[in-house]
């Protein structure tokens, strides 16, 4: 079959959030108010810090105009983000599979998950240097520790998508009030701070300016936002739309605000208290250190590491929503969130303990300054997208963008790729220069790479109607021919328990219906049925083929044909078994609807079954 475009981003919380109709603005502005938050995050994390605290004190103000640019033009492109998700229902992720061949969508998803790699990377450091500056753990058992943030994740997460959001704005907000302290003890001087914002650039700054707009504008978060605001139940009409995207401006433009204030701030303080006493910062560690004796107080030290732990975890929460949001919208493939963020973190863990090892903590602040540049270097293959997709009127409508829209775009995508390639070439010169009698194998090898990228940066960049276009999905369902379905043998799994009346009313009702035999079974867990198998016979074994003989006789009565059989040891592998000697074609199970940690304890049957046999399944809740 040909596959539809009915798939939602992150189907658990897709428009579980409902606006109220039938009140004032306020109150509508509060229901809409919460996706930018979690992508402000992002504008803050870690990496954000090594590259404010570096271009602050080897720069002074010089950069401020670096952070200003950049906010402008995350400002922009994470409105167009929300507007695609708003108008269309698809985010970025999910238009890229539509739009383009499968294995241009494959490259773009690839350079993504790199992107997202980098950034959890930035996040693994940063929570890890939090520790050691809070506690005095050594920074590689702090990355260790970072592995099982996931069950911080697992605990927010099944509180809701709004509890997510009031978790992140509490994160946001210590960090807020933190460096709100640390600016008042460093005593800026406010007319060196305004003519930071004088836009200057040399060789000597553009690594780190670029590292300072890969850190703002991150290419993860384009795909992110553009499902986020899906969360939200808004009315699908021309009206609704148009309100949820007036909202979701208000709501971006304060979140990015606020990113913004936090950004300068800790360049400011960098520049205030390093840059004027002639410190060079390369180390957070370092800073965390010099910033008691140059202010005069030990409260700065810790409000410096409390701000850092505070980014570090709240930026891996929204960096597991948007793993999942690229893989889900370019491989149409769904991993349970809490394996996606063990995969994002085991791959971020990697590099970063190997790093440590050899290079010890100065190289764990030089990592994180690279992790910023590869977000940058990544940021053209989500923005050229975007800015294609929101101003195409066939697929926005009347949402399109504006001319004006389209020229502020494309000059900050200008600007994106102009920077990166003055980087790329840069960095590849140095390279070949210092690689000696090496600098044949570095041409060999750099060459095809940037080859590729030139020409994929081309093929994206190409207007829609030059390009060769791909088969466009049916945007209706189309008639299905439906084929009534008879069950000859339908299998019962009972656990004895509350659960079984209802599981054998259904299972009754279906019986009548097709006139199909039951088989009703139960497995046997205790010592007995784990040592013995069917060869058990003690009290509880008699016991379970009672009350399922019990059973078996009620439903006789009624006229229905019934076998109770028992199975013994480990519950999923028998019901298993014994659906497939009984050639059962319709399984009946009860689920107990607990989740989360509750699985962890108890244990779940239910997806392990229905993923061993190939016939349809009916939970009864």
């Amino acid at each position: 079959m040909k596959e539809k475009q009915t798939s939602v981003s992150l189907s658990e919380v897709h428009g579980s959030v409902s606006i109220p109709k039938h009140y004032g603005m306020i109150k509508r502005l509060l229901a809409f108010a919460g996706p930018a938050y979690l992508v402000s995050v992002g504008y803050m994390d870690p990496g954000n810090w090594a590259t404010d605290i570096e271009g602050g004190s080897r720069f002074g103000f010089q950069l401020l105009w670096v952070i200003l640019m950049s906010n402008l033009m995350a400002m922009l492109l994470q409105t167009l983000s929300a507007r695609l998700g708003i108008v269309t229902g698809r985010d970025l992720a999910q238009c890229c599979r539509d739009e383009y061949p499968k294995p241009i969508a494959y490259i773009l998803w690839i350079l993504c998950e790199i992107a997202i790699a980098a950034c959890d990377l930035a996040e693994v450091l940063g929570t890890a240097i939090g520790l050691n500056l809070l506690f005095g753990l050594p920074l590689i058992i702090g990355v260790i520790i970072t592995g099982f943030d996931t069950i911080l994740f697992l605990l927010i997460q099944n509180f809701g998508i709004r509890k997510m959001e009031l978790f992140i704005v509490l994160m946001v907000s210590v960090m807020g009030a933190c460096f709100g302290i640390e600016m008042l003890l460093s005593k800026p001087i406010i007319g060196e701070i305004v003519t930071g914002f004088i836009p200057r650039l040399n060789s000597g700054n553009l690594y780190i300016a670029i590292g300072i707009l890969g850190a703002t504008v991150m290419p993860h978060n384009l795909y992110l936002h553009s499902a986020l605001v899906q969360t939200r139940l808004v009315e699908q009409t021309e009206q609704g739309k148009r309100q949820a995207c007036k909202f979701n401006l208000i709501d971006t433009v304060i979140a990015l605000n606020v990113a913004f204030l936090i950004n300068a701030a800790i360049l400011i303080l960098s520049a205030s208290v390093f840059f004027k006493n002639g410190v060079l910062v390369t180390e957070i560690q370092q800073a965390h250190t010099l910033l008691a004796p140059l202010l005069g107080t030990m409260l700065a030290s810790t409000l410096f590491a409390v701000a850092l732990l505070a980014s570090g975890q709240s930026s891996t929460l929204t960096g597991t929503y948007a793993g999942q949001i690229v893989m889900e919208g370019f491989l149409h493939f769904k991993m349970r969130p809490v394996l996606r963020r063990l995969l994002t973190r085991t791959l971020a863990i990697i590099p970063a303990v190997t790093v440590i090892a050899l290079r010890g903590d100065r190289g764990s602040y030089e990592l994180l300054i690279l992790s910023q540049v590869v977000l940058s270097l990544q940021l053209p293959f989500a923005v050229i997208p975007l800015i294609h997709f929101t101003s195409d009127k066939e697929r926005m409508g009347t949402f399109a963008n504006k001319q004006w829209v389209k020229i502020l775009a494309w000059i900050a995508a200008m600007i994106i790729v102009v920077l990166n390639a003055r980087l790329a070439i840069s960095a590849i010169t140095d390279w070949i220069t210092n690689a000696g009698d090496g600098s044949i194998i570095l041409w060999f090898m750099t060459l095809p790479l940037i080859a590729g990228i030139f020409i994929l940066l081309i093929y994206i960049s190409l207007p829609k109607s030059w390009r060769r276009r791909k088969p466009t999905m049916p945007s209706e369902i189309e008639q299905l021919e439906f084929v009534q379905q008879q069950y000859s043998c339908i299998g019962v799994a009972l656990d004895l328990g509350v659960m079984d009346p209802k599981v054998l009313s259904h299972a009754q009702s279906l019986a009548k219906q097709n006139g199909a035999r039951l088989v009703l079974f139960h497995v046997v867990e205790g010592v007995g049925g784990q040592l013995f198998g069917k060869h058990a016979y003690d009290d509880e074994t008699r016991d379970d083929m009672q009350h399922l003989e019990k059973h078996a006789e009620e439903l006789r009565n009624t006229g229905i044909d019934v076998q109770a059989v028992l199975g013994f040891g480990r519950v999923q592998k028998e019901i298993i078994r014994i659906a497939q000697e009984q050639k059962i074609d319709l399984l009946v199970m009860g689920g107990h609807g607990h989740r989360g940690m509750k699985d962890l304890i108890f244990g779940t049957s239910i997806s392990k079954v229905r993923h061993a046999l190939k016939i349809p399944v009916l939970v009864i809740q």
